[in-house]
């Protein structure tokens, strides 16, 4: 059974948020709609990964605040925004902080279609990162202090009778942990070792 994706539409005007759920839910989404911005803070928490169709203005806070906040907050929900008032300033300051697209009404189905779809790839690819970086922190974390030694130097390009002699160890002692440790990282070759090591630079490991 195919899992259906998630929208969040946040927009106050009522009749809009009708006709893009009946529409999007007819092309196989699931559609949650907000009345404000902070309709959808209050309810962000417990909510799925998705992406975000968000109206630049509604009363209250804007859409620009809302993402301002949603990147404060460290929720990565991707944004296209949807607006009946935009303008180039606006439209560089969402893209800027990260939205996918600017959308201005009257749009086609089409084009929203094209925008979400990018949207889902862009959240995809996001998560597939965040789970490559979550996998190495596991790896790293099963390193022995000598084998994250080993690594880090080895990383950095000294050879193993430099590493020896700097640490007082036989070359030998340095090709096992060496070999341990990159078996640990699941690591087959040098440029491998130094990208899964790089994600782990990425979470603040060392």
């Amino acid at each position: 059974m195919t899992i259906k994706r998630h929208v969040f539409l946040v927009d106050d005007d009522l009749a809009v948020c009708h006709a893009l759920s009946v529409f999007l839910e007819s092309c196989g989404y699931f559609v949650r709609t907000f009345p404000s911005a902070e309709a959808f803070l209050a309810g962000a928490a417990g909510l799925k990964d998705g992406v975000m169709l968000l109206d630049q203005r509604m009363t209250g806070m804007s859409g620009l605040d809302l993402q301002t906040e949603l990147a404060r907050r460290h929720i990565n929900q991707p944004i296209i925004f949807i607006t009946g008032h935009g303008d180039v300033r606006m439209s560089v300051r969402a893209l800027k902080a990260g939205a996918i697209d600017f959308l201005e009404k009257p749009f086609s189905n089409n084009d929203l279609l094209a925008s979400i779809r990018e949207a889902f790839l862009h959240a995809d690819e996001h998560k597939k990162h965040r789970d490559d970086i979550a996998e190495m922190r596991r790896r790293y974390a099963s390193l022995t202090v000598r084998e994250r030694e080993v690594m880090r130097h080895v990383v950095a390009g000294l050879s193993n009778r430099h590493l020896a002699e700097q640490l007082g160890v036989s070359d030998r002692t340095i090709e096992v942990h060496r070999s341990r440790g990159m078996k640990k990282m699941g690591a087959d070759s040098l440029p491998d070792l130094v990208r899964k090591y790089t994600l782990c630079r990425e979470s603040d490991l060392n």
